[in-house]
């Protein structure tokens, strides 16, 4: 039950920095503020984890995120029992947990789960508001605070990794996307400590790669890697080193592909 389990390690003390793009918080707010459902979509390191933990931050709203993958039962999200030398117990799973305390519970990179997991987040996502533990024999009606988000970029949807209609239409959607030129810069600048020339350089690397998208590229650099190849110059590697290490290295396999992106890194840093 709720009064057994410490809310308190559920809530964000420190402000998560977050630099809005639109009026996302504002659009955000007002789908809380009903309980609405809502789907976060965008590429890879472009904020939207950020943006959910800067959303329960501001809420005062606990906060629990659930990083999804293709061996993810059921059972891993809404509980089990468990034997111990006291015979069986049950065990919560972060889902029923955010539901009883009122959490906002954050499914990230949905898609990777499969589908006859998915389902289980039905019940939650209508009028109902609950969530059958049939193995336990207990509905659990979601508490009046609960949220449930997820997240998925739709540049690796398939056939095979994609949701359904019947789950897509339970949500609120935000489509994300990497932040304007001077709202990037402004984030690696902050998170990563390097100056501005540095940062504006970088920002101007990851545009050049990501009109590479499509065209021998998978994914474009993200946010994420320029706060990456910001820090480790701030310990003082060269630029170089450190943008082959985060802006290159990890995205392609590819040596002509490699090549070129190492070029755009010359071009900026010499």
């Amino acid at each position: 039950m709720s009064d057994t389990i410490d809310i308190e390690q559920y809530i964000i003390k420190d402000e998560p920095y977050y630099e809005p793009v639109n009026d996302e918080v504002e659009r955000y707010e007002a789908s809380y503020s009903v309980r609405m459902p809502m789907m976060l979509k965008g590429p890879t390191g472009c904020g939207k984890s950020r943006f959910v933990e800067y959303m329960a931050y501001k809420l005062v709203k606990p906060l629990i995120t659930v990083a999804c993958n293709e061996d993810m039962t059921a059972s891993d999200l809404i509980g089990r029992f468990l034997l111990d030398r006291d015979g069986t117990k049950w065990q919560d799973g972060p889902l029923t947990i955010a539901a009883r305390i009122g959490a906002i519970c954050y499914l990230d990179e949905v898609v990777e789960t499969r589908q006859d997991t998915i389902v289980v987040i039905h019940p939650l996502t209508d009028h109902r508001r609950f969530l059958p533990l049939d193995k336990k024999g207990e509905l659990v009606r979601a508490h009046p605070d609960f949220q449930l988000v997820i997240s998925y970029n739709p540049g690796y949807q398939s056939l095979m990794k994609d949701l359904k209609q019947s789950t897509k239409q339970r949500f609120g959607g935000f489509s994300f996307d990497y932040p304007a030129k001077e709202i990037e810069i402004e984030i690696v600048i902050k998170e990563s400590g390097v100056n501005r020339s540095i940062a504006e350089k970088l920002v101007q690397i990851a545009h050049r790669a990501r009109n590479l998208k499509g065209h021998g590229l998978d994914e474009g650099i993200s946010t994420r890697l320029l706060v990456y190849a910001g820090q480790l110059i701030v310990q003082g590697l060269t630029a170089k080193a450190a943008c082959s290490m985060t802006m290159v290295t990890p995205l392609t396999d590819d040596s002509d592909m490699c090549d070129t992106l190492n070029a755009a890194v010359q071009t900026f840093f010499g």
